[in-house]
Protein backbone atom coordinates (compact mmCIF):
# COMPACT_ATOMS: atom_id res chain seq x y z
CA UNK A 1 0.00 0.00 0.00
CA UNK A 2 3.32 2.15 0.28
CA UNK A 3 4.11 1.64 -3.22
CA UNK A 4 0.24 2.76 -4.32
CA UNK A 5 0.73 5.95 -2.27
CA UNK A 6 3.50 6.85 -3.28
CA UNK A 7 2.86 5.75 -7.18
CA UNK A 8 -0.31 7.26 -7.30
CA UNK A 9 -0.64 11.13 -4.79
CA UNK A 10 0.07 12.57 -7.57
CA UNK A 11 -2.71 11.45 -9.76
CA UNK A 12 -5.43 11.31 -6.67
CA UNK A 13 -5.02 14.63 -5.33
CA UNK A 14 -7.74 15.05 -2.56
CA UNK A 15 -9.24 11.29 -3.40
CA UNK A 16 -6.49 9.55 -1.16
CA UNK A 17 -8.81 9.13 1.53
CA UNK A 18 -11.08 7.54 -0.60
CA UNK A 19 -8.71 5.16 -1.91
CA UNK A 20 -7.34 4.08 1.28
CA UNK A 21 -11.07 2.87 2.57
CA UNK A 22 -11.64 1.55 -0.65
CA UNK A 23 -7.88 -0.57 -0.25
CA UNK A 24 -8.85 -1.45 3.27
CA UNK A 25 -12.32 -2.66 2.61
CA UNK A 26 -12.82 -4.09 -1.38
CA UNK A 27 -11.06 -7.54 -0.97
CA UNK A 28 -11.34 -8.11 2.48
CA UNK A 29 -15.14 -7.74 2.64
CA UNK A 30 -15.64 -9.01 -0.46
CA UNK A 31 -13.88 -12.37 1.01
CA UNK A 32 -15.77 -11.94 4.06
CA UNK A 33 -18.56 -11.49 2.66
CA UNK A 34 -18.68 -14.34 0.24
CA UNK A 35 -17.12 -16.86 3.27
CA UNK A 36 -19.81 -16.49 5.22
CA UNK A 37 -22.45 -16.85 2.26
CA UNK A 38 -20.87 -20.14 1.71
CA UNK A 39 -20.97 -21.01 5.14
CA UNK A 40 -24.58 -20.58 5.31
CA UNK A 41 -24.71 -23.68 2.48
CA UNK A 42 -22.25 -25.51 4.75
CA UNK A 43 -24.50 -25.28 8.12
CA UNK A 44 -27.49 -26.08 6.27
CA UNK A 45 -25.93 -29.55 5.18
CA UNK A 46 -23.87 -29.95 8.36
CA UNK A 47 -20.70 -30.15 6.56
CA UNK A 48 -17.19 -30.07 7.98
CA UNK A 49 -16.08 -28.04 5.33
CA UNK A 50 -18.12 -25.00 7.13
CA UNK A 51 -15.43 -22.60 9.17
CA UNK A 52 -16.74 -21.84 12.38
CA UNK A 53 -18.75 -18.60 13.55
CA UNK A 54 -16.52 -18.15 16.31
CA UNK A 55 -13.11 -18.77 13.88
CA UNK A 56 -15.05 -15.57 11.20
CA UNK A 57 -15.48 -13.51 14.53
CA UNK A 58 -11.53 -13.93 15.05
CA UNK A 59 -11.15 -13.13 11.47
CA UNK A 60 -13.25 -10.14 11.25
CA UNK A 61 -11.58 -8.87 14.78
CA UNK A 62 -8.29 -9.40 13.39
CA UNK A 63 -9.03 -7.21 9.92
CA UNK A 64 -10.36 -3.92 12.56
CA UNK A 65 -7.81 -4.35 14.93
CA UNK A 66 -4.62 -5.05 12.59
CA UNK A 67 -5.17 -4.88 8.68
CA UNK A 68 -7.05 -1.58 8.51
CA UNK A 69 -5.13 0.26 11.21
CA UNK A 70 -2.01 -0.95 8.95
CA UNK A 71 -4.01 0.46 5.78
CA UNK A 72 -4.23 3.74 7.41
CA UNK A 73 -0.31 4.01 8.47
CA UNK A 74 0.83 2.83 5.03
CA UNK A 75 -1.05 5.44 3.93
CA UNK A 76 0.29 7.74 6.08
CA UNK A 77 4.03 6.65 5.78
CA UNK A 78 3.55 6.66 1.66
CA UNK A 79 2.11 10.24 2.36
CA UNK A 80 4.69 11.57 4.06
CA UNK A 81 7.83 9.67 2.67
CA UNK A 82 6.49 11.23 -0.87
CA UNK A 83 9.16 13.52 -2.24
CA UNK A 84 8.70 16.49 -4.92
CA UNK A 85 8.77 14.16 -7.86
CA UNK A 86 10.66 15.92 -10.42
CA UNK A 87 10.43 12.65 -13.29
CA UNK A 88 6.67 12.77 -12.70
CA UNK A 89 5.21 13.95 -16.67
CA UNK A 90 4.02 17.65 -16.38
CA UNK A 91 1.09 17.37 -18.12
CA UNK A 92 -1.64 20.31 -19.43
CA UNK A 93 -4.49 20.87 -17.35
CA UNK A 94 -6.86 20.96 -20.56
CA UNK A 95 -7.10 17.14 -21.55
CA UNK A 96 -6.90 17.08 -25.18
CA UNK A 97 -9.72 15.08 -27.63
CA UNK A 98 -9.27 11.55 -28.51
CA UNK A 99 -9.27 11.24 -31.93
CA UNK A 100 -11.59 8.16 -33.83
CA UNK A 101 -9.61 4.72 -34.33
CA UNK A 102 -9.54 1.48 -35.58
CA UNK A 103 -11.78 -0.93 -33.53
CA UNK A 104 -8.53 -2.82 -32.86
CA UNK A 105 -7.38 -0.07 -30.87
CA UNK A 106 -9.80 0.65 -28.80
CA UNK A 107 -9.78 0.15 -24.78
CA UNK A 108 -12.20 -2.98 -24.89
CA UNK A 109 -10.30 -5.01 -27.31
CA UNK A 110 -7.05 -4.07 -25.61
CA UNK A 111 -8.77 -5.70 -21.92
CA UNK A 112 -9.74 -8.46 -23.84
CA UNK A 113 -6.77 -9.64 -25.92
CA UNK A 114 -4.79 -8.84 -22.79
CA UNK A 115 -5.03 -11.43 -20.12
CA UNK A 116 -4.37 -14.27 -23.80
CA UNK A 117 -0.63 -14.20 -23.11
CA UNK A 118 0.09 -14.17 -19.18
CA UNK A 119 -3.10 -16.98 -19.03
CA UNK A 120 -1.35 -18.90 -21.93
CA UNK A 121 1.77 -18.67 -19.69
CA UNK A 122 0.16 -20.50 -16.40
CA UNK A 123 -2.16 -22.65 -18.37
CA UNK A 124 -0.33 -25.81 -18.11
CA UNK A 125 0.56 -25.07 -14.08
CA UNK A 126 -3.47 -24.67 -13.45
CA UNK A 127 -4.48 -27.93 -14.58
CA UNK A 128 -2.03 -29.10 -11.63
CA UNK A 129 -2.99 -26.69 -9.11
CA UNK A 130 -6.31 -27.32 -9.81
CA UNK A 131 -6.01 -30.92 -9.59
CA UNK A 132 -4.19 -30.44 -6.23
CA UNK A 133 -7.07 -28.54 -4.89
CA UNK A 134 -10.13 -30.20 -5.96
CA UNK A 135 -8.92 -33.76 -7.01
CA UNK A 136 -6.75 -34.30 -3.81
CA UNK A 137 -3.13 -34.60 -5.65
CA UNK A 138 -0.47 -34.13 -4.34
CA UNK A 139 1.49 -31.48 -5.34
CA UNK A 140 5.24 -30.58 -5.04
CA UNK A 141 6.96 -28.90 -7.62
CA UNK A 142 6.96 -26.14 -5.87
CA UNK A 143 10.29 -24.34 -7.53
CA UNK A 144 8.22 -25.34 -10.86
CA UNK A 145 5.31 -23.17 -9.50
CA UNK A 146 7.76 -20.28 -8.62
CA UNK A 147 9.63 -20.36 -11.92
CA UNK A 148 5.67 -20.19 -13.86
CA UNK A 149 4.81 -16.95 -11.59
CA UNK A 150 8.02 -15.18 -12.45
CA UNK A 151 7.36 -15.94 -16.07
CA UNK A 152 3.52 -14.50 -15.50
CA UNK A 153 5.03 -11.46 -14.19
CA UNK A 154 7.70 -10.89 -16.93
CA UNK A 155 5.13 -11.82 -19.93
CA UNK A 156 2.35 -9.61 -17.84
CA UNK A 157 4.75 -6.34 -17.26
CA UNK A 158 6.00 -6.92 -21.46
CA UNK A 159 1.85 -7.05 -22.31
CA UNK A 160 1.01 -3.98 -20.17
CA UNK A 161 3.71 -2.32 -21.49
CA UNK A 162 2.97 -2.76 -25.35
CA UNK A 163 -0.76 -2.37 -24.96
CA UNK A 164 -0.33 1.09 -23.57
CA UNK A 165 2.47 1.70 -26.07
CA UNK A 166 0.08 1.49 -29.16
CA UNK A 167 -2.73 3.35 -26.35
CA UNK A 168 -0.65 6.27 -26.53
CA UNK A 169 0.34 6.18 -30.17
CA UNK A 170 -2.90 6.57 -30.86
CA UNK A 171 -3.33 9.32 -28.60
CA UNK A 172 -5.80 8.22 -25.98
CA UNK A 173 -4.21 9.25 -22.81
CA UNK A 174 -6.74 6.90 -20.60
CA UNK A 175 -3.97 4.46 -19.81
CA UNK A 176 -3.75 3.63 -15.91
CA UNK A 177 -7.54 1.97 -15.60
CA UNK A 178 -6.45 0.65 -19.40
CA UNK A 179 -3.42 -1.21 -17.74
CA UNK A 180 -4.95 -2.43 -14.82
CA UNK A 181 -8.12 -3.90 -16.21
CA UNK A 182 -6.18 -5.33 -19.71
CA UNK A 183 -3.19 -7.07 -16.94
CA UNK A 184 -5.90 -8.11 -14.56
CA UNK A 185 -8.31 -10.08 -17.19
CA UNK A 186 -5.88 -12.74 -17.18
CA UNK A 187 -8.41 -13.78 -13.74
CA UNK A 188 -11.05 -13.73 -16.31
CA UNK A 189 -9.52 -16.32 -18.10
CA UNK A 190 -8.49 -18.04 -14.95
CA UNK A 191 -12.20 -18.27 -13.91
CA UNK A 192 -13.02 -19.45 -17.50
CA UNK A 193 -10.56 -22.65 -17.39
CA UNK A 194 -12.34 -23.43 -13.62
CA UNK A 195 -15.75 -23.35 -14.75
CA UNK A 196 -14.87 -25.52 -18.13
CA UNK A 197 -12.47 -27.89 -15.15
CA UNK A 198 -15.75 -27.91 -13.10
CA UNK A 199 -17.39 -30.03 -15.69
CA UNK A 200 -14.98 -31.79 -17.34
CA UNK A 201 -12.44 -32.70 -15.06
CA UNK A 202 -14.52 -33.21 -11.16
CA UNK A 203 -16.92 -34.98 -10.46
CA UNK A 204 -18.67 -32.96 -8.00
CA UNK A 205 -22.37 -32.66 -7.97
CA UNK A 206 -25.14 -30.78 -5.88
CA UNK A 207 -25.80 -27.68 -4.19
CA UNK A 208 -22.95 -27.53 -1.59
CA UNK A 209 -20.05 -28.49 -3.88
CA UNK A 210 -20.90 -26.31 -6.65
CA UNK A 211 -21.35 -23.49 -4.35
CA UNK A 212 -17.75 -23.89 -2.54
CA UNK A 213 -16.18 -24.59 -6.37
CA UNK A 214 -17.37 -21.62 -7.62
CA UNK A 215 -17.46 -19.43 -4.41
CA UNK A 216 -13.72 -20.01 -3.83
CA UNK A 217 -12.59 -19.72 -7.27
CA UNK A 218 -14.32 -16.37 -7.82
CA UNK A 219 -12.40 -15.28 -4.69
CA UNK A 220 -9.13 -16.87 -6.02
CA UNK A 221 -9.49 -15.43 -9.46
CA UNK A 222 -10.48 -11.64 -7.91
CA UNK A 223 -7.10 -11.91 -5.70
CA UNK A 224 -5.47 -13.16 -9.06
CA UNK A 225 -6.80 -10.23 -10.75
CA UNK A 226 -5.80 -7.43 -8.85
CA UNK A 227 -2.08 -9.03 -8.26
CA UNK A 228 -1.76 -9.17 -12.08
CA UNK A 229 -3.72 -5.64 -12.37
CA UNK A 230 -1.47 -4.14 -10.23
CA UNK A 231 1.61 -5.60 -11.72
CA UNK A 232 0.68 -4.53 -15.03
CA UNK A 233 0.04 -1.21 -13.74
CA UNK A 234 3.24 -0.61 -12.18
CA UNK A 235 4.94 -1.41 -15.44
CA UNK A 236 2.99 0.81 -17.49
CA UNK A 237 3.43 3.79 -15.06
CA UNK A 238 7.58 3.03 -14.84
CA UNK A 239 7.14 2.70 -18.41
CA UNK A 240 4.65 6.16 -19.23
CA UNK A 241 7.15 8.33 -16.93
CA UNK A 242 10.53 6.55 -18.42
CA UNK A 243 9.04 7.83 -22.20
CA UNK A 244 7.47 11.81 -20.77
CA UNK A 245 10.17 12.27 -18.03
CA UNK A 246 11.97 14.95 -20.30
CA UNK A 247 8.97 15.93 -22.45
CA UNK A 248 8.49 20.08 -22.29
CA UNK A 249 4.43 21.66 -22.72
CA UNK A 250 4.10 22.82 -25.85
Amino acid sequence: HVFCVLSLSPVLGQSWIKTMIITATLFPGTCVGSVFLMNFVAWGYRSSQAIPFGTMIVVLLIWGFVAFPLVIFGTMVGRHSRKDNKDVPRVSQIPRLIPEKQWYLKRWVFVVCGGILPFGSIFIELYFVFTSFWNYKFYYVYGFMLLVLAILMIVTMCVSIVSIYFLLSAEDHRWPWTAFSLSAATAMYMFLYAVYFFFNKTKMTGLLMTTLYFGYMALFSFGFGIMTGSIGYAAALIFVRGIYRNLKID
